[in-house]
């Protein structure tokens, strides 16, 4: 096959198995398997592809028909402008939790530390750390697969003197005093896990995704748990479900933070709560 018979073939295998991105998804997985952009692969779409890459092409499209995450065939997610390494261990970054990261780059200032509670990928810590100066940050998380990803990160970014890996249940082996706390923590409700998109249901890690019965679960331990690692005029900044803002506002407003701002991402949904612990 030339390059655009194969690239043709892509799209007809993926659009067969209700892959919504189809084109995209067939487009991605021929630059990975070429190590080539885009416009070079147009540029020479008649000539004729190895037959190893077009067999290895091949083998990756029948992974993505079944669903299997593009990211995780790939091990890259762009966020905040970085790639960052993903897994299945890890949830896979999401352009909505930018705004996350977007509102706490607002209030950083230099010397500021940080924690992420649940990091994961360590995708927003890292993005801001490398966005912001002489900031440094725990993240912390229950897996210790998921802080091997974190460290490969830490690793490609370069931030190994700014930021240290902590596996802890919570703030169980958390240590010192944060002017910021940022977390993206599980949220979907246990019976609302089956209903999710097959990438996310059989991807993704159970735990990243299970907020238990109310979705609540860990904005309750966080919020209860946090008053020995944060001091008076520290940030703190979550990501909710869309439909949480008022229960997870209430938390905080409950436990006297002031300031609890619920914001809204780029659909219109509410995405962060922020809040100034008192």
């Amino acid at each position: 096959m030339n390059y655009k018979e194969l690239y043709e073939f892509g799209c007809l295998q993926l659009k067969a198995a209700d892959i919504s991105d189809y084109k995209v998804d067939a487009r991605l997985l021929l630059e990975y398997v070429t190590g080539e952009a885009w416009s070079k692969i147009f540029l020479k779409d008649k000539d004729t592809i190895e037959p190893e890459k077009e067999e290895t092409y091949k083998a990756l499209l029948k992974k993505r028909a079944s669903h299997i995450p593009l990211q995780h065939l790939t091990n890259t997610q762009n966020f905040m402008g970085f790639d960052f390494y993903v897994n299945e261990d890890v949830l896979i970054p999401r352009f909505d939790t930018e705004v996350l990261v977007e509102e706490a780059l607002k209030e950083l200032h230099d010397g500021m530390r940080i924690l992420d509670m649940c990091t994961g990928s360590g995708c927003i810590l890292l993005s801001l750390l490398k966005l912001s100066n002489d900031t440094t940050g725990v993240g912390a998380d229950i897996s210790d697969r998921a802080l091997r990803v974190f460290n490969e990160n830490v690793k490609r970014l370069k931030l190994s003197e700014r930021v240290t890996a902590v596996q802890s249940d919570l703030f169980e082996n958390v240590q010192g005093d944060f002017d910021v706390l940022v977390s993206n923590p599980p949220y979907i409700r246990t019976c609302e896990i089956e209903e999710l998109m097959p990438e996310v249901r059989d991807h993704d890690p159970f735990i990243a995704l299970n907020g238990h019965e109310s979705g609540l679960y860990f904005y309750e331990r966080i919020v209860e748990e946090c008053d020995s690692f944060l001091h008076r005029g520290s940030l703190v900044f979550f990501e909710i479900g869309n439909d949480q803002g008022a229960e997870v506002s209430a938390l905080l407003k409950n436990k006297g933070y002031l300031d609890v701002t619920v914001i809204k991402d780029f659909g219109n949904n509410t995405r962060v709560v922020k809040a100034i612990h008192s």
